[in-house]
C-alpha cells in the first residue's frame, strides 16, 4: 500500500514539474511591457538605435519615403518608428522577435513574404533590443505609448 502511494505522488510530483517547465518555455520572456520611463535605458537604445537601425528607419525614426508603397524588387521600405508608423501597433514581444529574427514569414509576416530587414539576434543582445525598443516608444506621445502598453498586456495573457 505504501509503495503504491509512493508511486502515485512520485508520479504526481513528475507531472506538475513537467507541467512547470513546459509552462515557463511557452510564456513570453523579457519585460512584461517596456517602459520607457528608464532613462539610461532609453540613452543606452538611443546610441544603439543610431549605430544599427537609423540607416533604415531614419535618425528621427521617420522611415524611408513612401514606406507603405513597393520598391522595384517588390519589398516595402522600411518602416517610421514614430507615431505615424505600426511599430506601435504591436506587442513588445513581437517587436523584439521582429528585431531578434528579422520578419519570418508565417510569423511575424505574412506568408511568402520577403524584407529587407535584418535579423539582429547575433549583432545584440537581448538587454541591447529592449534598450532600443525602450528609446523608440520613449519618442511616441502617451496615448500611442497606452495603446501600445495594451496590445502588449493582451498579449501576454
Amino acid at each position: 500500500m505504501f509503495q503504491k502511494r509512493l508511486i502515485f505522488w512520485g508520479a504526481g510530483v513528475v507531472v506538475i514539474g513537467a507541467a512547470a517547465i513546459l509552462y515557463s518555455t511557452m510564456r513570453p520572456t523579457g519585460p512584461a511591457f517596456i517602459d520607457p520611463a528608464d532613462q539610461s535605458l532609453v540613452i543606452q537604445g538611443k546610441a544603439i538605435y543610431a549605430n544599427n537601425c537609423a540607416a533604415c528607419h531614419g535618425e528621427s525614426l521617420q522611415g524611408q519615403p513612401n514606406w507603405r508603397e513597393r520598391m522595384a524588387n517588390g519589398r516595402l521600405p522600411a518602416p517610421p518608428h514614430d507615431k505615424t508608423g505600426h511599430t506601435w501597433h504591436h506587442p513588445d514581444a513581437m517587436l523584439i522577435d521582429m528585431v531578434k529574427n528579422g520578419l519570418v514569414p508565417g510569423k511575424t509576416a505574412p506568408p511568402g513574404y520577403q524584407s529587407d530587414m535584418p535579423a539582429y539576434g547575433a549583432v545584440l543582445t537581448d538587454e541591447e533590443i529592449i534598450a532600443v525598443l525602450a528609446y523608440i516608444k520613449s519618442t511616441w506621445p502617451p496615448k500611442v505609448l497606452q495603446a501600445q502598453k495594451e496590445v502588449t498586456m493582451q498579449r501576454r495573457d
